[in-house]
């Protein structure tokens, strides 16, 4: 990240360099930093899967957190409804802390609808592509329904939910994704070890299988 990225709103606003680099603080975790977006219909499978490769991560010595969507919404975002312009706004707050994140020298796993494709695009463009990583969660959406023990789509289709990703509001799947997992039919571990070894064939991580 330049700091020809950072646009001040005021001119009393200059930007603070920190003596404590991103890059020392990487070299003193022994891994570098990067935002693992995961994307997807509810219920194909993103924070679960987020969750189940951050475990892999610590117990490899990595420093990880997990951004959840639901999550978010209890605190961050908790002011922002579904409408088209609330989800744009929900995914440019995360953007801006996956962005703190990756300088304080974490591996963020972010599980999130994110359903505008241009949303995504717009945090890749604040990232750059060494910082993005975008996984697409593919399930179909009637796996998804058979998935829903909380009845969410059932809801959704009754109208008693609106503006519901994949019934009632769109989905936009990445046309390019970094890493495409096919959730219906991989299983979680070997979703996890998919991931894990893209990390260490691009140098992210150095731990092997």
């Amino acid at each position: 990240m330049t700091d020809d990225k950072i646009s001040n709103t005021s001119p009393s606003l200059v930007w603070h360099h920190a003596s404590v680099t991103r890059h020392r603080r990487e070299r003193m975790n022994g891994h570098k930093s990067v935002v693992l977006w995961f994307t997807g219909l509810s219920n194909s499978g993103k924070s679960t899967l987020a969750h189940a490769l951050e475990e892999k991560l610590h117990q490899s010595g990595c420093r990880t957190i997990v951004l959840d969507g639901d999550n978010v919404r209890h605190g961050l975002c908790a002011d922002l409804a579904f409408s088209e312009t609330d989800r744009k706004e929900n995914i440019r707050r995360i953007g801006e802390v996956v962005r703190l994140f990756t300088e304080a020298g974490v591996i963020v796993l972010a599980a999130f609808i994110s359903p505008f494709r241009e949303d995504r695009e717009r945090v890749r463009a604040l990232m750059g592509d060494e910082d993005f990583v975008e996984i697409y969660c593919h399930c179909p959406l009637e796996v998804c329904e058979q998935r829903d023990v909380k009845g969410i789509y059932k809801m959704a289709r009754q109208g008693l939910i609106k503006d519901f990703t994949g019934i009632s509001s769109r989905y936009e799947p990445p046309e390019r994704p970094d890493l495409p997992i096919n959730s219906a039919e991989t299983s979680i571990d070997d979703s996890v070890g998919l991931i894990f070894n893209f990390l260490v064939a691009r140098g992210t991580i150095s731990h092997e299988e």
